[in-house]
C-alpha cells in the first residue's frame, strides 16, 4: 500500500471539485435509479428487482448464471427507454451529474441499434444522441459531452461496420460530435479480430479505438485486442497485470486503461476494492483513467471510484490528481478544454488542506 502523509486539520480536498474526464460511461448504465423506474411507470413496465432496491448489486460472472442475471438487469432497462424523450433525458441527466462531480468531460457510450426502432433508424438515434449532446454542453455546470459509438461483441462484424461507418460520418472535435468507437459486451463472445476492419474504418475517421478487453478474460485477451485493433485506449484492461510481458506492452505501446473499481467487484472479478490492481498499473507506468461503467446497475459512480483510490488505495490528494490528469489526457476533449483543467487542477492542490505528496508513486504531468 501507499502510505500518505497525514492531511491537516483542514482534511481532504474536496474530490467533487476535482477537475477530471470520465471515458467510461454506457448509455443505458448512467441512468440514476429514480429515472429507470420513472421510464418504466411511464411506458406500463415492470421492471426485476435488481432494478427497484436502492442497494448495489453483485454479479458472480465467472458463473454463466452470473452474466445472464448481469444482462438481463441490463436489459430490463434498456428496455425502458422508448424514444427521443428518453434519450434526451438520459444525455441531459448523464451530463449533469457528471459536472457535479468534477466531469469537465465525459465520453458517454452508446449503440444506436438499440434505441433505433422507436426513432426510425439507427441514424435518427445517433443524431438524437449527438443533438442533446451538443446542447447540455452549453448548460452550467454539465460537463462537456462527447459520444463513442460501441459495436457489440454479440452482434456479427459486418454490423461493427456499419456502425463504424456511421460514427465515421459523425465524427469531431468537440462537444456534440463522436470522439471514439468502441466494442463491448461479453469479451467472451466472438473473435476479436474479426472487428478489425470496423476499427480500422474508425481510425480512419480520425476517432479514438476503445474496445473492452482484459476484465472477463485474461492478459491474452488483452494481448490479442493490442495486436488485432492497436487501440489507443482498453475498456478495462485490469488483468493485463496477470502477465508482466503484457503489462510492459500495453505501457509501451501507450494504451490508456479505463480502470473501473466498482464494477470490477460488482461482477466477480475480484473479490474487494483493496484486490483491484490500482496500484500495480500505476507503479508500472500505466495511463489509468478512473470509469463508473454502470452506475445503475452497480451503485456507483464516477466520484466514489476516486474515493476509493483515495481510501481504499491510499492515494494522497497529488496523486488523486494526477489520475486527474491523465483521464484528461487520455480523452478526446478539445485542447481548450484540457488546459483549463490542468489550470484548474493546480488551483485544486494549491488549495488550503489535504494531503501532501507522499512521494512513492509520480502522477506524471
Amino acid at each position: 500500500m501507499i502510505t500518505s502523509t497525514a492531511s491537516d486539520a483542514v482534511g481532504p480536498r474536496d474530490l467533487a471539485a476535482l477537475p477530471k474526464a470520465h471515458l467510461h460511461l454506457h448509455f443505458t448504465g448512467s441512468m440514476a435509479p429514480a429515472t429507470v423506474r420513472e421510464l418504466a411507470a411511464s411506458h406500463g413496465m415492470r421492471l426485476p428487482y435488481s432494478l427497484t432496491d436502492d442497494v448495489g448489486n453483485t454479479y458472480d460472472v465467472e458463473d454463466e448464471r452470473g452474466w445472464f442475471r448481469f444482462q438481463r438487469t441490463y436489459d430490463a432497462a434498456r428496455n425502458c427507454v422508448r424514444g427521443e424523450a428518453d434519450m434526451r433525458r438520459i444525455v441531459r441527466e448523464a451530463a449533469l451529474a457528471d459536472g457535479a462531480e468534477g466531469s469537465r468531460w465525459l465520453e458517454l457510450q452508446v449503440d444506436p441499434t438499440t434505441y433505433a426502432p422507436f426513432v426510425g433508424g439507427i441514424t435518427p438515434a445517433l443524431e438524437i444522441v449527438l443533438d442533446e449532446a451538443g446542447a447540455v454542453s452549453e448548460l452550467p455546470g454539465a460537463a462537456q459531452v462527447g459520444i463513442m459509438v460501441a459495436a457489440s461483441r454479440m452482434r456479427h462484424p459486418l454490423e461493427a461496420r456499419t456502425l463504424a461507418r456511421l460514427a465515421a460520418r459523425y465524427a469531431g472535435e468537440g462537444p456534440g460530435t463522436v470522439v471514439a468507437f468502441g466494442l463491448s459486451n461479453d469479451e467472451r463472445r466472438g473473435v476479436t479480430s474479426d472487428f478489425a476492419p470496423a476499427f480500422r474504418i474508425a481510425r480512419g475517421a480520425g476517432l479514438a479505438l476503445a474496445p473492452h478487453a482484459g476484465e472477463l478474460l485474461g492478459p491474452a485477451a488483452v494481448e490479442e485486442t493490442v495486436q488485432a485493433i492497436a487501440p489507443d485506449r482498453l475498456g478495462h484492461g485490469v488483468r493485463c497485470v496477470e502477465d508482466p510481458r503484457v503489462l510492459e506492452r500495453v505501457v509501451a505501446d501507450g494504451v490508456a486503461l479505463e480502470v473501473c473499481p466498482g464494477s470490477n467487484v460488482a461482477l466477480g472479478v475480484y473479490d474487494s476494492d483493496d484486490e483491484v490492481p490500482l496500484l500495480e498499473l500505476l507503479s508500472a507506468g500505466a495511463t489509468v483513467a478512473l470509469g463508473a461503467d454502470d452506475p445503475l446497475i452497480f451503485g456507483s459512480r464516477l466520484l466514489d471510484q476516486y474515493r476509493v483510490a483515495r481510501e481504499v488505495h491510499e492515494l494522497d490528494d497529488h496523486q488523486l490528481a494526477g489520475l486527474a490528469r491523465m483521464s484528461l489526457s487520455a480523452s478526446r476533449a478539445p485542447d481548450q478544454l484540457k488546459s483549463a483543467a490542468y489550470r484548474d487542477i493546480e488551483r485544486w492542490l494549491a488549495a488550503a488542506g489535504g494531503q501532501a505528496a507522499s512521494g512513492e508513486w509520480s502522477p506524471g504531468a
